[in-house]
């Protein structure tokens, strides 16, 4: 047996005083004065010695009410199989708070559930103790050791919320909350479902921390969620039907026949069928979007499914342009098909431009722009063109006839691209599209014998570098390149072999290959705005909005019930946003400086990492984990408080210590009572 508190057992010291006051404790008899007394002495010897039996007897009763109360200070208790450190302790309990733990467990959410745990493994502990509650939400306010009233008051604060953490992450939290307190004896408590996602325990060594895990069981449920949305092509476009790709996920071991999808846009609600997932499978689906006005485009994706409902809406939010703006540079008059090309199609807003005066800062708000006959390239524009392609442009070139080889060579490898070799005046025809790839895919519905192929009265032969991953679009007969595509960071090059001069190159008078290529290149940008991000996961956003004034510039947020001030930076003209935990529901969201203009869109979902309904219970987790931690099956609810004490403290003593001292005093009262002496 060992003492939680020693020093108390110096308070033994005081069994002397109730010695003292019984040795030296003198009864005054009164003197009755009788004629004879050889009667009574036999009948004083006998009374003299039952009076010295009880007090004897009350004197041993009192010594054992003293002494079981000092231990009962000094707290006794049994050690178990572990060693138990004694003194103060720092005490971390985490309460997983994610939508998964919003699961029913018998009669109750877990979450409940896990509250009565986190109060029963405080109250198990001292009140000198300290503590840390922790939840999924990382508050500041939490990341400080509290006395055990405050810890349990901050217990039942704890309300469901979007964030989810690893569990290796949680445990270094409260490791470092911990180590700002001065007790050396920490433990840290786990109490969660243990979905299989988020624990990642096996590197968990620290010896010096004890580390328990309260696994909860949940009622197995099945789940269905909208995984993720997006379009087929990259830039959705006015007036026409855009192909929006939906992932659906079947999360449970059963089949689902009755899947209801729905979408949500322009203030309308619209069925678009029902649908069949087999167990532990993935289905995608489309949706036609025709959006009919330019403009910010709010779009909401829904499914039928219950209990589990945190993931079966998706938000997008995405902005359509009235026009797709083109940049021309040229030495001179444009090509004249070209020209018509792009000014008879509604969808384009072409700009003229000589190669002499361009404003390079203005680059950037073109999605294309294409150089037409340029004899050479300077290395200013040669750099300015490949930032724009690196932070998503799409350039597409167009060799002059007298093109200077070096300053096309200086510019095409960096991209890097393969290079023009000397013109070669030899006839050739075209003799395969590239359908599977993006610019003219679904272009051409059934491609007969009698399409007309491009041919060309001479070329530039590309170099075939292995390491400049060329992407052939259009090929000649003999197998050389015709057209070729290399992507360069975000954006992309398109280059031709040929001029597009009508006497070099017929390619601009085939309208039902020219148009939509020009088209589809055009939409081809490679830094599309993600159509949607997620709550604890995208913290830091880059917006559309482009700062041109200096000054103090406080941006805000609001939408789903609730407005913010994120925390921002700017980096040149680019605004960009830290969200961290400031949101906490789906759905849209308007930047603005002034409320009455916005700024910019966004679409927030939740994090889809617990739609997995996979848990490892208490037997997973001592397979997995071994000795290196501790588990407390909660099985039976009323033991929890009494396991929890003897996993930390041992067998606990001083309620039985507290007991007989009880049962000793009471003793002393019935023998002073009923024990009467004559």
């Amino acid at each position: 047996m060992q003492f939680i508190y020693p020093t108390f057992l110096w308070a033994l010291l005081a069994l002397a005083i109730p010695i003292i006051i019984h040795l030296f404790y003198f009864r005054r008899f009164k003197r009755v004065l009788f004629t004879n007394v050889k009667f009574l002495k036999e009948v004083k010897e006998e009374t003299s010695m039952r009076s010295r039996l009880r007090n004897l007897l009350v004197l041993a009763l009192r010594l054992l009410a003293l002494a079981f109360l000092v231990f009962a200070f000094a707290q006794p208790f049994i050690p178990q199989n572990q060693e138990v450190k004694t003194g103060a302790k720092s005490v971390s309990v985490f309460v997983d708070n994610s939508f998964s733990m919003s699961a029913l467990s018998q009669d109750v959410p877990l979450l409940e559930k896990a509250k009565q745990r986190a109060r029963d493994v405080v109250r198990a502990f001292n009140v000198e103790d300290r503590f840390q509650i922790l939840s999924n939400d990382f508050a500041g306010r939490n990341q400080r050791l509290v006395g055990q009233e405050e810890a349990l008051a901050l217990i039942d604060e704890i309300t469901i919320g979007p964030a989810v953490r690893n569990l290796s992450t949680v445990t270094a939290r409260q490791q470092q909350a911990l180590n700002l307190g001065q007790n050396d004896n920490q433990a840290i408590y786990l109490i969660s479902d243990f979905q299989k996602n988020i624990t990642d325990l096996e590197e968990w060594q620290d010896s010096t921390v004890d580390l328990t895990l309260v696994p909860l069981q949940t009622v197995q449920e099945r789940n269905v969620g909208l995984d993720s949305a997006w379009f087929e092509a990259p830039v959705p476009l006015l007036n026409q039907n855009n192909r929006l790709l939906v992932r659906i996920k079947n999360y449970s071991d059963e089949d689902l026949d009755n899947v209801r999808l729905s979408v949500r846009y322009n203030g309308q609600e619209k069925p678009e069928g029902v649908l069949s997932i087999p167990a532990r499978s993935t289905l995608v689906d489309s949706v036609n979007i025709n959006i009919n006005q330019p403009g910010w485009q709010d779009v909401t994706l829904s499914i039928t499914d219950y209990p589990v409902q945190f993931d079966d809406q998706y938000h997008l939010s995405f902005r359509v342009a009235e026009k797709i703006k083109v940049l021309v540079l040229a030495p001179g008059a444009n090509n004249r098909f070209l020209r018509a090309a792009l000014e008879g199609l509604g969808i384009f807003a072409a700009d003229f431009r000589s190669s002499q005066a361009i404003d390079y800062s203005s680059l950037s708000t073109y999605q294309m722009i294409i150089m037409e006959g340029l004899p050479s390239i300077s290395s200013g524009l040669a750099n300015e063109l490949q930032a724009y392609a690196q932070q998503g442009g799409n350039l597409l070139v167009f060799p002059a006839r007298n093109a200077e080889l070096g300053s096309y060579r200086s510019f095409l490898t960096p991209f890097p691209a393969n290079e023009l070799r000397e013109f070669d005046e030899t006839p050739r025809t075209v003799g395969t599209i590239n359908t599977e790839e993006f610019v003219f895919n679904d272009v051409f519905e059934n491609r007969s014998a009698s399409l007309r192929l491009p041919t060309t009265q001479g070329n530039f032969p590309l170099t075939s570098f292995g390491g400049r991953q060329e992407e052939v679009l259009m090929s000649y007969r003999d197998g050389s390149t015709y057209l070729a595509k290399y992507r360069s960071g975000l954006g992309h090059l398109y280059l031709l072999a040929s001029p597009i001069d009508e006497s070099t190159n017929d390619l601009v008078q085939n309208a039902e290959i020219f148009v939509p290529m020009l088209y589809k290149i055009a939409i081809s940008a490679g830094t599309a705005r993600p159509l949607a991000y997620t709550i604890g996961v995208d913290d830091v956003v880059e917006t559309i909005h482009q700062v041109n004034a200096g000054g103090e510039l406080v941006y805000k947020m609001r939408g789903s019930g609730e407005e913010f001030i994120p925390e921002q930076r700017i980096v040149g003209t680019k605004v960009f946003l830290s969200i961290d935990e400031q949101l906490s529901e789906a759905g849209f969201y308007e930047l603005f400086l002034n409320p009455e203009n916005p700024l910019d869109h966004f679409a927030f979902n939740y994090s889809r990492q617990e739609s997995a309904l996979d848990y490892y219970n208490a037997d997973d987790l001592s397979a997995q984990l071994g000795e290196r931690v501790d588990l407390i099956d909660t099985a039976d609810d009323n033991a929890i408080s009494s396991e929890i004490e003897e996993r930390s403290q041992g067998i606990v003593l001083w309620r039985w210590c507290l007991i007989l001292a009880l049962i000793w005093l009471a003793l002393e009262v019935l023998v002073l009572r009923f024990w009467k002496v004559s």
